[in-house]
Order: C-alpha cells, then sequence, then structure tokens
C-alpha cells in the first residue's frame, strides 16, 4: 500500500498490474482527462474484454463508495 502513489517509479508491480493501475487512475480522474485510446488498448490487451469489464465495475463501485463517504464526512472508526 505505501509503494501505490508511486506505481509508475516502482518495479514491483507487474504488467498486468500496472495496466490495472493506470485504468484505475484513468477512470478515477476521468473528469480531468479522458481515457486516451493507448490507455484504453494497453489495459484491454492486458485483461481481454470480459476481465477488463470486471476491473471496470469494481473500479467504479470503489469511486463510489469513497465519494459516499466523502460527501457524508464518515470517519471510519480506528479504534479497533
Amino acid at each position: 500500500m505505501d509503494v501505490l502513489p508511486a506505481w509508475r517509479e516502482a518495479p514491483c508491480f507487474n504488467k498486468q498490474e500496472r495496466a490495472a493501475l493506470e485504468w484505475a487512475e484513468a477512470l478515477t480522474l476521468i473528469s480531468q482527462q479522458s481515457v486516451s485510446d493507448s490507455v484504453y488498448q494497453n489495459t484491454l490487451a492486458a485483461f481481454g474484454e470480459q476481465d477488463l469489464l470486471e476491473l471496470t465495475t469494481v473500479i467504479l463501485a470503489i469511486n463510489s463508495w469513497n465519494r459516499v463517504a466523502v460527501s457524508m464526512q464518515f470517519v471510519p472508526d480506528i479504534s479497533l
């Protein structure tokens, strides 16, 4: 988790993991910049159509949960 902010520079991610992270970043920041054809083609090549659809669904669900949490000012209970 600590290395995620530097995923582009970190050598610990394989080609498919890098494609997933790039796709997640592109979808998350889509309001700032559209998803490029090269990012789409790279992710499609790494996952195939069905897995890309499933990856996209997971990313969209997590982004939705994050937006609900932020809008509701959710603070997790860390006393566990």
